[in-house]
């Protein structure tokens, strides 16, 4: 089984080992798109380094609606190859690249007109099924179906009767986006790519007009380290035009960020089997499966604010419940609302004035010699834009390169995912733990689920829950700081696991005993985790008190009132 470990000495090893060698490709920004090129660079023989100023998907890729999906409202676009593209991708990541990471999930979408709608919205999802199917990878996920206002009802009590007419059901896929990135990062390490998180480029080296490396902060440790590297990939989203700027160009186009913020419920405040797609004046609102919880998203706002931490403000919170109101039985109120979360879309800037009317298509660049820049597109998407951004690397590169074989790379976890399921019952009796315990842990860790299953082994205490979040045992929390990359208690808190937001408490009840997990790990003191812990408190609090304001800049300002435990 292919694994690679993330812990505090692969990391301290990885910067000094990108210092002392001349790299062919340097990925900076470790979101989706820059994880996913670290591991199409890796797996055709690069010598590849990736480096990341926060944590592995801390921005915009751990804070989406964690879908896998064709894009259906772009059929209406007519931007058919994007739905083609998106669903051939969706197929891959269901089937053979990380089945462990990417479940099926069923949407309704409510019917409010007899004849015509039924027509109209059952022809764009015939063709949607039909271009999955088109693509060799839409197996897997059930045809589309036609339902009565009866049947709808049935699978969806939850709906007003008077909501709609009837209803059509079909089916896309989810994954958690921040640990599917945080794989990626495994998966690249695994096949040899240099990965440091927490490690923040300040300056590009450059001989007359080419890129030829870049200057690189230890922000946990100190000390600036000098990579050198023959192509460097800026991959950083909504940062992009940032990072541009470091060279003293803005490059060829502008990245815009437009802010989508989502809301986590409780499972029984919504009685429905299945997640639900609502049309809004200006999108689409989804209200989607998520374990015990539901997700509510999303909104599309233009942001010109903070980018490192975007706040959710009243007026966001309200238009969601507005809108999701608008077709329950039972209205939501904010007493409701465990968890709130927003998220920055990296559009490419020029094409219209509404957010939402930007495309998600991508762009590959070249602006100077030794450096490429990859922007825009979606998640889903991720490893073509890689695929794009790799293939511009190498025509920069003296020696012949493979071409992209990441089609046929399953993710870390994936391999004997399907077997370790089906035994399921068997590991739960060997174990001791409940057989929905190892279901939880396979579908978060796959085959690499052993690893955490020895951890317990050595010490029993780790397959406790851990206190305040009785979804994750606490071998869960020593495993991240350990094998995956965490460094503070927010990484674990908020991206290793979701209890920062599937909790009315939002982790602070959980902060303390996960601290104490990860301080022997990291080798924090008692004053480390007392400002883990303190810090991690006033972020929540911070948070709460932006989510009180009435909009954007009162938000932010009372976001920015926590500072980064780290600051950069």
């Amino acid at each position: 089984m292919l694994t690679a470990t993330l812990g505090p000495a692969e990391r301290g090893s990885a910067l000094a080992r990108m210092a002392e060698q001349e790299l062919d490709v340097l990925v900076v920004g470790a979101g989706v798109v820059g994880a996913g090129t670290a591991l199409d660079a890796a797996t055709r023989g690069l010598t590849t380094g990736i480096v990341e100023a926060r944590d592995w998907g801390s921005g915009t890729s751990s804070r989406s609606s964690k879908l896998i999906h064709g894009g259906l409202r772009y059929l209406e676009m007519l931007d058919f190859a994007l739905v083609r593209e998106a669903l051939k991708e969706r197929g891959l990541l269901l089937q053979r690249l990380a089945p462990h990471l990417v479940k099926p999930v069923p949407f309704l979408y409510p019917l409010q007109h007899r004849v015509w709608e039924r027509f109209y919205a059952g022809a764009g999802v015939t063709l949607y099924d039909t271009m999955a199917l088109s693509s060799g990878h839409g197996r897997g996920l059930p045809h589309h179906r036609h339902l009565s206002r009866k049947s709808a009802l049935r699978v969806a009590p939850c709906l007003r009767k008077d909501a709609l007419v009837g209803a059509l059901q079909y089916y896309d896929a989810q994954m958690d986006d921040a640990r599917y990135t945080m794989t990626l990062v495994r998966t690249a390490a695994a096949y040899g790519a240099l990965a440091a998180n927490r490690a923040r480029v300040i300056g590009f080296l450059r001989e007359g007009e080419r890129v030829v490396g870049a200057r690189v902060e230890d922000v946990e440790a100190g000390g600036v380290y000098e990579v050198r590297t023959r192509q460097i990939v800026n991959a950083t989203g909504v940062w992009t035009d940032d990072t541009q700027a470091l060279i003293g160009e803005r490059g060829q186009f502008h990245v815009r960020a437009s802010k989508g913020i989502h809301l986590v419920v409780p499972k029984d405040r919504i009685h429905s089997a299945t997640g639900l797609i609502l049309r809004t004046e200006k999108s689409v609102l989804f209200v989607i499966p998520w374990g015990r919880h539901w997700i509510v998203g999303t909104t599309d706002t233009d942001w010109s604010l903070d980018k490192s931490h975007p706040a959710a403000s009243s007026a966001d919170i309200d238009y969601l419940l507005e809108h999701v109101n608008s077709v329950l039985a039972v209205p939501l109120t904010r007493d409701d609302v465990e968890g709130v979360y927003a998220g920055l879309r990296p559009l490419l800037a020029g094409e219209s004035e509404a957010t939402s009317q930007l495309s998600r298509e991508h762009t590959v660049a070249h602006p100077v010699p030794g450096l490429v820049v990859v922007a825009g597109g979606k998640y889903t998407t991720y490893r073509v834009m890689a695929k794009d951004a790799v293939d511009a690397a190498v025509h920069g590169l003296a020696h012949r390169v493979a071409g992209c074989v990441t089609e046929e790379i399953p993710l870390a976890g994936a391999e004997g995912y399907h077997a370790l399921w089906n035994a399921r019952a068997r590991i739960a009796a060997r174990t001791g733990l409940h057989v929905a315990r190892i279901e939880h842990l396979l579908n978060r860790y796959g085959s690499l689920s052993e690893e955490l299953l020895q951890l317990i082994e050595d010490d029993p205490s780790l397959g406790r829950p851990l206190g305040g979040a009785d979804d994750y045992l606490r071998a869960e929390v020593v495993y991240a700081a350990s094998h995956e990359g965490a460094r503070h208690l927010d990484d674990v808190l908020t991206r290793r696991t979701r209890i920062s937001i599937e909790t009315f408490d939002r982790g602070t009840l959980s902060a303390r005993e996960a601290a104490e997990l990860m301080a022997p790990v990291l080798g924090w003191d008692k004053d480390q985790v007392e400002k883990e812990v303190e810090h991690y408190e006033k972020r929540v609090e911070a948070e709460r008190e932006s989510q009180r304001q009435p909009d954007d800049q009162t938000a932010d300002a009372a976001r920015l009132g926590a500072p980064d435990i780290v600051p950069l």
